[in-house]
């Protein structure tokens, strides 16, 4: 019995000790760092404006913009007399298929300088792959009105 006290006893301690061997974790490998400069520099691809419809919209402002010599490139003043808000659609080849006001403050003389000035500058671009199941695309844009009728687009503010 007292052999198999001390047999157990050593397959204990060996235990021990395998377990505390184990129990360590080995060294990593010592690799030396990739300098900077020789790390590869992965830009993500810039996505065409066009392709998204922010993007979209802010070419459509862009071209309103170009078109009305009521547009204003001042800093926006801390109180517009008026925003309109335009419900605009353009069909796949980029014809203006309708335009109508969403929301306004009542101004209807500077309502209809919003609708005049989207209709002026038309036809646009085509949407290209932005157009859905009625062959075209439908979004709202906003126009910035200061006390002197004159107007701002808010796709275009920031850029």
């Amino acid at each position: 019995m007292l052999a198999m006290y001390r047999m157990t006893k050593r397959l204990l301690c060996l235990f021990s000790l395998l377990l505390g061997a184990c129990a360590e974790k080995p060294s990593a490998p010592i690799v030396p760092p990739v300098p900077a400069a020789v790390a590869p520099q992965v830009e993500a691809a810039p996505l065409l404006p066009g392709f998204t419809l922010e993007g979209y919209k802010r070419e459509v402002a862009g071209r309103i913009a170009a078109k009305s010599p009521h547009l204003f490139t001042d800093p926006l003043p801390d109180m517009f007399k008026s925003i309109v808000v335009l419900d605009i659609t353009i069909g796949r080849d980029g014809a203006l298929q309708r335009v109508a006001v969403r929301r306004s403050n009542g101004f209807k003389q500077l309502e209809a300088r919003a609708l005049e000035s989207v209709r002026l500058a038309a036809p646009y671009a085509a949407p290209g792959v932005l157009v859905r199941h009625g062959g075209s695309v439908n979004f709202l844009e906003t126009f910035l009105f200061r006390a002197d009728g004159r107007f701002q687009i808010r796709s275009l503010v920031g850029t």
